[in-house]
């Protein structure tokens, strides 16, 4: 074995993993190609690292021809059919969530909740690094970091070589709006319901570029899909540089009809950047046929990886025109070299995505979206009825988060603003802890109520008796 080459002999395989080098020698064989001699070794590329051919490692995925870097320690293993995996709700929480017992967590949509297992994976990475810090960054990084990038690939429907890997949502989108040659008078368009920070960042942007920032409002309660691709449709003007949607707004967290909205955005000759930090998880993604020219999602919301990861998908024929925001070693050396180093930081959130993809294939994708969107409907059905109020939207527009009107005998005599609902979200807190948060939107209270595998229906009614408490007061 060379110097820096990448093996597969030494380390051990989770169930995920070990699956996927069984498949890829079954492929080689029925091709008659021995893995071992199509076997890119690890060499320098840029900077001083001995493994920083990453364009060459990703181009052998899409060849075909890959073969991925053994592990220095075991990763966990969920096999479901031998029993280890407990059941939804409260057993899922104690087994695999580090929540207090006490609190009533219904705010997973604010930052998520790490897995445990993924969590001791992180911390695991971090002790091996230290003990030979210069031989895991200089040799041995970057191969897993490629090889992560493989798997998240597949997961969301693109190729490898069209997804890079970034800390969050917030530094993807900064990257692709600041990136865009945009000219005075240039249009750029965006909803009501785009997040605050994303906000900040295309007035800015607009501002110093002398382009127009054009922001049109939904009207609520929605009556369905077809009221915002109305709204898209009327109001999108041909020519526009840039339209910026979110999959799944923060605030009123209804699903967005992409779908619809891209092919208006292609016959208006608009670029479309899709915030999809909520989808991940949640929805069934393909990005490759979405059609979105961006489109990013962090992977330590629903998705539970530990903070700091998420992805940034690129059309090939746009990633050239992307600036990274930090300039470091890779710069110039192809679009995965320019992102994949930003300089000396924690990668072990994102060598942690392992466990987090090999938990959502051993459980099962299809079993877990089922779960949540069953204690969903029956939480709407208890909440709506209890308080005898209604949905922001229809019930088939939300996945795992959704908005429910709270009573108007909590609501003050004038239209409801942020204030107000601080105050009673403040109130669920301090008096109930109960973690759920309330909003303020066309002049009503709702609660954003979040629902994952944890999650069981008495804590929703444990949140419908504080509210009815709070109205008796």
């Amino acid at each position: 074995q060379g110097k820096g080459s990448v093996s597969v002999e030494r380390g051990r395989w989770p169930l995920g993993v070990g699956t996927f080098l069984q498949r890829r020698r079954e492929r080689s064989k029925g091709a008659g190609v021995a893995p071992q001699r199509v076997m890119t070794s690890a060499r320098r590329d840029f900077g001083s690292f001995h493994s920083s051919n990453v364009q060459e490692l990703i181009g052998t995925i899409k060849a075909g021809v890959y073969i991925p870097p053994s592990l220095p320690f075991e990763l966990p293993k969920f096999h479901p059919d031998h029993g280890n995996l407990p059941a939804f709700g409260q057993e899922m929480r104690k087994k695999h969530f580090l929540l207090e017992e006490g609190t009533t967590f219904m705010n997973h949509g604010a930052f998520g909740c790490a897995l445990k297992d993924a969590l001791h994976v992180s911390q695991t990475w971090q002790l091996y690094i230290e003990r030979q810090p210069l031989r895991f960054f200089d040799r041995e990084l970057f191969p897993h970091l490629v090889f992560v990038t493989k798997r998240l690939a597949e997961f969301v429907g693109c190729s490898p070589t069209d997804l890079v890997l970034v800390p969050n949502v917030t530094m993807a989108m900064n990257i692709i709006v600041r990136s865009q040659d945009l000219k005075a008078g240039d249009t750029v368009f965006m909803l009501g319901e785009t997040y605050g920070a994303v906000k900040k960042l295309l007035r800015q942007v607009c501002a110093e570029q002398g382009a127009i920032l054009q922001e049109e409002w939904l009207e609520y309660p929605l009556t369905g899909p077809g009221q915002i691709i109305k709204k898209v449709e009327e109001t999108l003007r041909p020519g526009t540089r840039l339209a910026v949607f979110d999959h799944i707004p923060s605030k009123s967290v209804f699903i967005n009809p992409l779908e619809e909205i891209i092919g208006i955005c292609r016959q208006r000759g608009t670029k479309v950047l899709i915030d999809g930090a909520h989808a991940l998880g949640v929805l069934d993604l393909n990005l490759s046929s979405l059609d979105a020219d961006y489109y990013t999602s962090n992977c330590h919301k629903w998705f539970c990886s530990p903070k700091g990861c998420a992805f940034m998908f690129v059309k090939p024929e746009l990633q050239h025109s992307l600036r990274p925001l930090i300039i470091s070693h890779g710069y110039g050396f192809g679009f995965h070299s320019e992102y994949i180093w930003t300089g000396l930081k924690d990668y072990t959130a994102i060598l942690a995505l392992h466990t987090v993809l090999d938990f959502w294939e051993s459980v099962g994708v299809e079993r877990i979206r089922g779960y949540i969107k069953g204690l969903m409907t029956q939480a709407v059905d208890l909440l709506v009825g209890r308080w005898k109020t209604g949905l922001l939207a229809p019930r088939e527009m939300f996945g795992s988060m959704v908005c429910v009107r709270l009573p108007e005998s909590l609501q003050e005599d004038s239209a409801a603003n942020y204030e107000h609902a601080e105050t009673i979200q403040n109130a669920l807190y301090s008096r109930y802890n109960i973690e759920v948060p309330v909003k303020a939107l066309a002049g009503s209270l709702y609660v954003r109520v979040s629902v994952h595998i944890y999650n069981e229906l008495d804590q929703y009614q444990k949140l419908a008796d504080a509210v009815e408490e709070m109205m008796s007061k």
